[in-house]
């Protein structure tokens, strides 16, 4: 059986050697038969490396795709000036669309026009598509076959959310009578 502390110190480099999330199977793949911990342990020991990192600049976080380190969000202001980056800022137009997929999802790109009262421009969809935030979950068995919308994994670690059910709770929506 492997020593707890070396499990530690395993899931650790894997986690810190990778650019995107881990499942626990991604982890548990790389050990041999004979070296594989219980997936028990695994996540005790995840749990521990999240408590070890909740008061650094870094930590552990359980997204939706997975296991990440990341940095934590109260340093951003710092990280920017060291990249040199501007935060990015999206249209409104573009984050009351994406926010009527992830509330109602799935939706048509009718439906969005009606809660919004106003058409919405293509544009919108081709760059919440091009960032995989949102993707088309089949059409709906109405005239014109309209695409219906849904959010992605990749929304969900783009906002840091493990699950759908952690948005924010709205006041009532239109239509919502």
């Amino acid at each position: 059986m492997m020593d707890k502390s070396v499990l530690k110190n395993i899931l650790e480099a894997l986690l810190m050697s990778s650019d995107d999330p881990l499942t626990l199977s991604t982890m548990m793949g790389v050990f041999e038969d004979w070296e594989k911990p219980s997936l028990d342990m695994v996540k005790r020991c995840l749990d521990e490396l999240v408590a070890d990192y909740s008061e650094r600049g870094i930590e552990l976080k359980l997204l939706s795709s997975g296991y990440r380190f990341q940095t934590q969000q109260k340093y951003s202001a710092w990280i920017s000036r060291l990249l040199g980056e501007k935060p990015v800022k999206y249209s409104s137009a573009l984050l009351e669309v994406l926010a009527i997929i992830a509330y109602r999802q799935p939706v048509t790109r009718a439906d969005i026009e009606a809660i919004r009262g106003v058409s919405s421009s293509s544009s919108i969809f081709k760059t919440m598509l091009e960032r995989d935030w949102i993707r088309i979950d089949g059409h709906r068995d109405v005239p014109g076959k309209p695409a219906v919308y849904v959010t992605t994994k990749a929304f969900l670690d783009y906002f840091n959310l493990l699950t759908i059910d952690e948005l924010p709770q709205l006041g009532v929506l239109p239509n919502d009578k």
